[in-house]
């Protein structure tokens, strides 16, 4: 009786183990935002929030489940304040195929003379349709932006979809 409960246990385990296992992720997006406008809080100078729309394609593509990532839009809420920005917002992306996910992020940015230079954050998958319906995971990433108004992310973390 021991040994079966041990075997059954075992199984289990194995089992719950595969059903979370976490598959690595990398890509890399480029994106051109529509245009910002700045508003001022007034409590003190070059303190205002923004909300600005990108439109991105993946020129590394993520691979998910078997499926590349193809383009999306990024949709960034940002709390300036001097040369450093707190910035959330979602990433909505169609994959080749159609299926379509949805992530989180938020992190923060730097700038000089009023244009961004870098930023750096988090992400964590919301949802997704199709092949990747139920999807978990979350991530780092990291961008850096052109004097021509684009800005490249590279990306990395790990998801896991259901079976």
């Amino acid at each position: 009786m021991k040994f079966r409960f041990a075997l059954v246990s075992l199984a289990a385990f194995a089992l719950a183990a595969t059903l979370s296992a976490q598959t690595k992720v990398s890509g890399t997006i480029q994106c051109k935002s529509g245009p910002v406008t700045p508003v001022a809080i007034g409590d003190k100078p070059g303190h205002a929030y923004a909300v600005v729309q990108s439109e991105c394609t993946w020129t590394k593509p993520l691979e998910i489940a078997g499926v590349k990532s193809k383009s999306g839009t990024d949709t960034i809420a940002s709390e300036m304040s001097g040369n450093t920005s707190s910035d959330h917002g979602y990433h909505v992306d169609t994959m080749e195929n159609g299926d379509h996910f949805t992530a989180r992020f938020q992190g923060t940015g730097t700038s000089k003379d009023g244009k961004p230079v870098n930023s750096s954050g988090t992400w964590s998958f919301v949802d997704g349709s199709g092949k990747v319906k139920g999807i978990k995971g979350k991530g780092m990433y990291k961008g850096t932006f052109g004097a021509d108004g684009t800005w490249t992310t590279e990306v990395v973390g790990e998801y896991s979809v259901p079976q």
